[in-house]
Formats: C-alpha cells, sequence, structure tokens
C-alpha cells in the first residue's frame, strides 16, 4: 500500500478490498492517487465515477468550446464565459462517464482496464450513480441556462448524442464517430454563446474536431479489442485491425484541412497556420509512432492530444490578438 492511502472499508466487497490492496497493472484506477490519500472514504468512488482522477476527457470535451468562443472573439476571449465552459465540462464529462458506467456496468466486470470501477466492484448502487449523474446534469444545465437562447437550443438538442452514446458500441464498429459528435458540439456552442448565431467558421471547427475525436478515440480503443473482441463489444479499434494507422493519417489529416476552413472563416492570420502546422506535426507523430499493440503507448498517445488543444486554442486566440 502506498505511504498515506487507506486501507478499504471492512464491509466492501472481496473484489473492491482487493482493488484497494492492489490493483493489476491492467486496471485504469492507480491505488495510493490523490483521490485515494485525499478525499474521504465516502467521496472516492463518486469522484471515480466522474474521472476525476483522470482529467484528461475533460479537457478533450472542453478544448472544443474554448476553440469556439475563441474562435469567434474578435480579441482575448471572455474570460468568465472560459471558466463556465471549463466548469460545464466538469459535470456533463462526469455525468456522461457516470451514465456510461450504469450502462457497461457488466461489460465493465468483465475488462481487466475496468474492472475495479465503483459499479462492477460493488462500491455503489445503481442508484447512488444514478443519483450522483442526476446531480451533476443539474449542475451542467446551470451553466447552459445562463447562456443566450440559441445556445441553450443547442445544449438541449445534444441531449439525445449524450444519451444514446453509451449503447451504439453494442449495435455500431463506430461508437467513436457518435463520441465526436457528443465531445465537440461546444464548438458550437462556444461559438454561438459569443455571437449569438452559427456560422460556418464554427461548423468546419465541429466537423474537424469529430474527426480529431474519432482518431483518438481508436488509439484509445486498442487498449481494449481483446477484451472488447472477447465480450462482444465493438469499436473502430476491431473495424479497423492492422489498417489503424494509416486509417488515423486520413482522419488527423481531413480534421487539419477542415479547421483550416475555420480559420480561414474566421480572419486567422499567420500565428494560427503556425500552431495550425505544430498541432498537425503532433497529430501525425502520434498515426506514424503508436504501438496499437501496447496499451501504455495507446495510452500515451491518446494523452497527449491534450497538447493539440492547447496548441489549437494559442494558434486561435494569437490569430486574433496579434
Amino acid at each position: 500500500m502506498t505511504l498515506g492511502a487507506r486501507s478499504p472499508h471492512p464491509n466492501a466487497p472481496p473484489q473492491a478490498r482487493e482493488g484497494r490492496r492492489g490493483l493489476s497493472d491492467a486496471s485504469d484506477i492507480r491505488p495510493g492517487d490523490w483521490v485515494e490519500r485525499w478525499l474521504p472514504l465516502w467521496a472516492e468512488p463518486y469522484a471515480r465515477l466522474a474521472r476525476l482522477d483522470r482529467p484528461i476527457g475533460t479537457w478533450l470535451l472542453l478544448f472544443p468550446g474554448w476553440w469556439g468562443i475563441a474562435l469567434a472573439s474578435p480579441g482575448w476571449p471572455d474570460p468568465g464565459l472560459l471558466a463556465l465552459f471549463a466548469l460545464g465540462a466538469v459535470a456533463m464529462r462526469g455525468a456522461g462517464c457516470t451514465l456510461n458506467d450504469i450502462a457497461d456496468r457488466e461489460y465493465d466486470g468483465k475488462v481487466a482496464r475496468t474492472r475495479m470501477r465503483p459499479l462492477p466492484s460493488g462500491r455503489v448502487t445503481v442508484a447512488q450513480a444514478t443519483l450522483f449523474m442526476l446531480g451533476q446534469v443539474a449542475v451542467g444545465a446551470a451553466v447552459l441556462f445562463s447562456l443566450n437562447p440559441i445556445s441553450v437550443v443547442l445544449g438541449v438538442a445534444v441531449l439525445g448524442l449524450i444519451a444514446t452514446y453509451p449503447f451504439m458500441k453494442r449495435i455500431t464498429w463506430w461508437p467513436q464517430l457518435f463520441l465526436g459528435l457528443n465531445f465537440n458540439w461546444g464548438a458550437l456552442i462556444g461559438w454561438t454563446a459569443v455571437t449569438g448565431s452559427l456560422g460556418w467558421p464554427a461548423l468546419f471547427l465541429y466537423l474537424g474536431g469529430i474527426l480529431w475525436t474519432i482518431g483518438y478515440d481508436t488509439i484509445y480503443a486498442h487498449q481494449d479489442k481483446e477484451d472488447d473482441a472477447r465480450i462482444g463489444v465493438k469499436s473502430s479499434a476491431l473495424a479497423l485491425g492492422p489498417q489503424s494507422r494509416q486509417a488515423l493519417f486520413a482522419f488527423y489529416g481531413a480534421a487539419v484541412v477542415l479547421w483550416a476552413l475555420a480559420g480561414v472563416g474566421a480572419g486567422e492570420g499567420p500565428w494560427f497556420r503556425l500552431a495550425l502546422a505544430a498541432a498537425t506535426v503532433q497529430l501525425f507523430w502520434q498515426a506514424a509512432r503508436v504501438d496499437t499493440d501496447d496499451p501504455a503507448d495507446c495510452l500515451a498517445k491518446f494523452r497527449s492530444n491534450r497538447a493539440v488543444g492547447w496548441l489549437l486554442l494559442a494558434g486561435i486566440v494569437a490569430g486574433h490578438v496579434a
């Protein structure tokens, strides 16, 4: 046990007690992390349901919204609006992950990486997880209803996508497409929150983000491809198989073209083009170097997409300000 980590609750189920003593290397929950060290025992499983211990997903949800705000702003983006979107991203990513864990609890118990999550390990009940999810949705709704009417309409319109995404891996080989539709919707809302209407730059930004998400989530899905094939879960990693690398170049290349069109439509200058070139190098590095048979490398390449988010954001802001 890592120094400072707490002992498991004596009434926890056997698999949870086992997990708290020392998880296998395959698990995506790390014993002794900040959640285990600093949060009360009752709060820990809820933090893991919301993936507060793994913030990369929140960043990947947040960046399209920040891009949309920055692209629509004539100068520096409004810091208050950026903060609102950050709060909304934390709440809605947590709600989405909680819904996903409720829907996938039987599958998660059969996959090495996910078997120690709160629901399959028995640390929370479905009813408790549902109430927690509704609380997070309430926070997200409070953020949404502080925006202008068209942004509210767009925020309500995406709820159907959010609700259906966890079930897509059962019916299509391309759940990554549906994740992209969800995760990049903030690009549209960010733009309308500033301008009060939709525009072509926002649409190009959104479409490019979808292809970006398909790429990075295909890399992520390669971590679980053996377990997914065994239990009958579909993914783009299984659909593409050995052609994944070529597909990554195609997805990322098309994303860059669409982002370039968004920048041109918004009047971006050379600083944006420079940042987009740097982001392109990073994306193509992922596609060229990822080892799809090494789960640790897949996770590292997936997480590296935070750099793409920052590069594009910096380029958009610099393109307007400079």
